[in-house]
């Protein structure tokens, strides 16, 4: 086999009918392209059931007529538009590959000359990206990594609501008492929490008056602030220039808003517990937490992003995925600087980038290495980048070798 071709885990040779599909919410568009340039013309299916049985009839028939041994089916990365229709086929034996949706983008300008889109012009696209060996083979989680999937996709979109819910606050605060972002600038502790729901304006923090102010503050956090701390909330209440309009629904807001975070908090803990649970489940992922400074949820969003691990060839596979394969742009003589693609998983590779930040802290895996890179030139953030690409390719070659993370008597840290 083609290195090139081996690279992105598919084979496209004489033998193979390559079928692609642009998936929508409800239609899809089906293409097929035999070896000798034979076509299939583009035509529609409903994303059900009854569609995808119509459509590997009439793929299975075409195959046949042309005296094709197997199938490579395409789709552009559509989310989960297209899960129902990839489990469909690889279920049929049919290997899927995906394509990039700027690959597809930068391709149809060339097909016809237009960027316009055009549903039966797709996915003619899309086979012609796969057909130059640009596409990735789609690993599906299945069983604890399909769960794990689901339930780091949750905990960001909590992560996501509770930040809109802080900023909703922020901005609720403002009108009636602008000054008090200035003394406490983190909403998210108990004290300012109780001070918005008890005595949110400047008008009750006076009423209050500084020495119970004083008490209040020290109380409820268990001595972190004291007077100093209340004489300045204390001042800016008594110069705030703060509104007198609409306080009561602000009021409201407030608390509501509060009640929506502790509710979003109280879920956030039930989503995480359940994703240590089903980490249990998976036998190898022990391998990955054997590192220092990768905990479960860094680990249940590698799992779950990627799938069983143990289903790719090297470790390459998993930076183009995660979008930290490198690229560079030279001309002539001229040498381009490398940069990381970005064109992977952008949860996957954000939390490689956290993992990163955790095993170069000092007495960790990859500390050495980290200040290496800064000593060479590098910016944190390249620096970091780079850790992140080692580190995917330590974490592949435990789950590979069923290994965990281990140090020598020398003291010098290796992975085997």
């Amino acid at each position: 086999m083609d290195k090139k071709v081996r690279k992105f885990g598919y084979d496209l040779n004489e033998k193979t009918l390559l079928v692609t599909a642009d998936v929508g919410k409800f239609e899809n568009y089906c293409y097929a392209r035999t070896p000798k340039g034979e076509e299939l013309e583009p035509f529609k299916f409903h994303n059900t059931g009854l569609g995808f049985r119509m459509v590997y009839g009439i793929i299975e028939v075409f195959r046949k007529r042309h005296n094709l041994v197997k199938t490579v089916f395409g789709i552009e990365s559509t989310g989960n538009y297209g899960e129902p229709l990839v489990h469909y086929m690889k279920k049929r034996g049919i290997q899927m590959v995906q394509v990039n949706p700027l690959h597809t983008k930068k391709v149809k300008e060339m097909r016809g000359n237009s960027p316009n889109k055009n549903d039966k012009k797709d996915p003619k696209v899309i086979a012609d990206i796969i057909s130059l060996n640009n596409g990735l083979t789609i690993v599906i989680p299945e069983g604890p990594a399909a769960e794990l999937d689901r339930l780091v996709h949750l905990r960001e979109i909590l992560l996501e609501d509770k930040k809109r819910a802080y900023n909703q606050l922020e901005s609720a605060i403002v009108p009636i008492f602008p000054e008090f972002l200035h003394v406490f600038k983190d909403l998210k502790i108990k004290t300012v929490e109780y001070l918005l729901k008890s005595c949110p304006t400047a008008e009750l923090i006076i009423e209050l008056g500084l020495e119970d102010l004083v008490g209040i503050l020290w109380q409820f956090s268990r001595g972190r602030f004291g007077r100093n701390k209340a004489e300045q909330l204390y001042d800016a209440a008594l110069s705030s220039a703060g509104i007198k309009e609409g306080v009561e629904s602000t009021l409201l807001i407030i608390d509501n808003l509060y009640d929506k975070i502790n509710l979003i908090i109280k879920q956030l803990k039930v989503v995480e517990e359940k994703i240590e649970t089903k980490l249990d489940d998976v036998p190898y992922s022990s391998y990955i937490m054997s590192i220092k400074g990768i905990g479960p949820i860094i680990t249940a969003v590698i799992i779950g992003e990627v799938g069983d691990l143990r289903k790719y060839s090297y470790a390459r596979q998993l930076q183009k995925l995660a979008g930290i394969n490198l690229y560079e742009i030279s001309s002539g003589k001229q040498k381009g600087q490398r940069h990381i693609t970005k064109r992977g998983r952008h949860l996957l590779r954000k939390m490689l980038y956290y993992a990163a930040i955790n095993v170069t802290k000092k007495d960790r895996i990859l500390y050495d290495t980290y200040h290496l890179h800064i000593k060479k030139g590098m910016t944190k953030v390249q620096a970091l980048t780079a850790i992140s690409r080692k580190l995917i390719g330590i974490i592949y070659a435990l789950v590979r070798d069923s290994s965990d993370y281990i140090e020598r008597v020398d003291g010098n840290k290796i992975a085997a």
